[in-house]
């Protein structure tokens, strides 16, 4: 029966959480009571499929927040309270569609189990009895509508997302801090670029590098924030242990772009661990004339990776390590599912602190952070 695949799913999934990522697992919410379950259906108008109800008997969906459990789609797991909200709420967007429309945008009979939160995407089960499609699992997009297609049954899409995570990180599931994260590296590129590559002349046609930075330069709290508890550790540790760790991001940055393939970089890069970096240097410094040769090789053969880092290389070695290591951590999160572990190490593995708030980011007192609309807010709020 699909209700039994939904328990042999759900086990195998629970299990993982709890040996791999036991913060998520605390997210998931106790089982639904019949006749909550059954009150939901009244109250919509639909019956649900029977792996809808068995899987709301497993897990009455997930507790919202950042350390909640998400489906592979990035979609939390709704409970019976959330599928009524948010099933209503695509009733009302939809009304005003014609028959046809609403056939592929939103039908009366589908409904909503997982959500996207930030907006109203999220996961469908066809709920329109008769069909050979009820309980098919689809997934809304707010521009497009609803295509189903991602598994015959929510019993079918559980098993596929315990398989997920018995793969780990070759399926993108990666485990930080207890937590269960979605994590996605761009495939391998082709090499291109030789450590033989004579240098360009000064004179030729190059786009400028961006030398517009410097080492107090202010980083906004916002983009810390993007990196959860890191970025609250980074935020509070001193200023000598974020330059080490600048160092350190940019250095991999490099191999993993084929920066460093140019010796030009190497030797700024082994200048800067030495603690000679190089004095600011003018568009015709050699260091910059690769760079620039950089930047138009990248755009031809459509590497935005090496292009980026290129870019953000005078960043890093002669503007503030707080940018720098923001810079650099975010272009590695589009090369490798191990990011946020590589930085932790290179900020020396302390003890995290908890995902930060706003109330965090208005008591912080770091000079290299802006963080001065949080402390605006959070003294509103003390007055």
């Amino acid at each position: 029966m699909t209700e039994d695949l939904v328990q042999d799913a759900w086990n195998r999934i629970d299990e993982w959480l709890r040996e791999h990522a036991p913060r998520t697992f605390a997210t998931l919410g106790p089982p639904a009571a019949h006749e909550e379950i059954a009150a939901a259906q009244e109250e919509l108008g639909v019956t649900f499929p029977p792996d809808l109800v068995a899987s709301l008997l497993r897990h009455n969906g997930a507790v919202d927040g950042a350390e909640t459990f998400l489906f592979r789609t990035h979609d939390r797991l709704l409970g019976v309270g959330g599928i009524v909200e948010d099933t209503r709420f695509m009733r009302h967007v939809a009304e005003d569609r014609d028959e046809e429309d609403a056939e592929s945008y939103w039908h009366h009979g589908f409904v909503k189990f997982g959500s996207h939160g930030a907006t109203s995407d999220g996961l469908v089960v066809d709920c329109r009895p008769g069909r050979d499609s009820f309980g098919a699992v689809g997934r809304f997009f707010d521009e497009t509508g609803t295509g189903f297609g991602h598994a015959d049954s929510l019993g079918g899409y559980l098993t596929e997302l315990a398989d997920q995570l018995e793969r780990g990180r070759d399926s993108g599931a990666v485990t930080f801090n207890g937590r269960l994260l979605w994590e996605w590296a761009r495939p391998a590129r082709p090499e291109w670029g030789s450590a033989d590559e004579p240098l360009p002349g000064p004179d030729e046609q190059l786009p400028e590098l961006d030398l517009s930075c410097g080492p107090t330069d202010l980083l906004h709290a916002s983009l810390l924030d993007e990196f959860e508890e890191l970025g609250a550790l980074l935020a509070v540790l001193p200023r000598e242990r974020v330059a080490e760790a600048a160092r350190k991001q940019l250095r991999r940055l490099a191999v993993e772009t084929g920066l460093h393939t140019y010796p030009e970089i190497r030797s700024a890069l082994d200048a800067w661990d030495r603690g000679e970096a190089p004095p600011r240097p003018e568009q015709t410094h050699p260091l910059v004339l690769r760079l620039r040769k950089v930047l138009v090789q990248a755009k031809s053969h459509r590497d935005d990776h090496r292009r980026w880092a290129a870019e953000k290389m005078a960043h890093g070695i002669w503007g503030s390590p707080y940018r720098s290591v923001y810079e650099s951590a975010g272009i590695r999160s589009r090369l490798t599912v191990d990011w946020r572990a590589d930085l932790h190490a290179d900020l020396g593995d302390p003890p995290l602190p908890p995902i930060p708030d706003d109330r965090f980011w208005g008591a912080l007192r770091n000079p290299a952070v802006d963080s001065g609309w949080y402390a605006a807010q959070y003294a509103q709020e003390q007055g």
